[in-house]
């Protein structure tokens, strides 16, 4: 059978308050993520959009089929995501040299 719980609310003893104490707080406030990664996500976000839609419209008004154009659009498409593929590769390869450097400095 159940057990009769206790309708009495207990209070913490210590409420978490802003300390009064004159000391700065040592919490780590630096983004999980830099600026510049997610300026280039937003950056091929934006011509994954107008990119494809763009070169659609532009074949389309060169006099070409709508099918040439989606097929235009799609590989623009494709385009775009193997260049942000491509520029993340990089970056990250960047990273990994500079770490192996910083590793060779702190063994001699």
């Amino acid at each position: 059978m159940a057990t009769r719980r206790s309708t009495e609310k207990t209070l913490p003893k210590e409420v978490a308050a802003p300390s009064s104490s004159g000391k700065s707080s040592d919490s780590d406030v630096t983004p999980a993520v830099p600026t510049n990664v997610i300026m280039k996500l937003a950056g091929f976000s934006v011509a994954m959009i107008f990119a494809p839609i763009g070169m659609y419209f532009v074949t389309v008004n060169l006099g070409a089929s709508p099918t040439v154009g989606g097929i235009i659009a799609a590989i623009m498409a494709n385009v775009v995501l193997f260049a942000y593929i491509f520029v993340a590769w990089k970056d990250d390869q960047a990273e990994r040299e500079f770490d192996l450097k910083q590793k060779e400095k702190k063994g001699q």
